[in-house]
């Protein structure tokens, strides 16, 4: 699954956060946690390409970088 495979290959946590009852859609959140914002910023970027690279007729991919400070406050 793709889950499974972005775990795998980036480390990521992720969970179906949309479109459960839907088998042609769904929306999957993926998080990615470093000390580095710029190490995490392109991990980000690799993992939206491998996402898309894997639906080449096509797919969404949004990303965030929030620092601790955010996420707390």
């Amino acid at each position: 699954s793709l889950k499974a495979q972005l775990q795998r290959r980036f480390g990521a946590a992720v969970s179906e956060t949309d479109h459960h009852d839907l088998w042609q859609r769904a929306t999957l959140t993926a998080a990615l946690v470093g000390r580095d914002a710029g190490v995490v910023e392109e991990a980000g970027v690799k993992l939206g390409r491998y996402v898309e690279s894997q639906f080449p007729d096509g797919v969404r991919v949004e990303r965030a970088l929030v620092s601790t400070e955010e996420v707390l406050h």
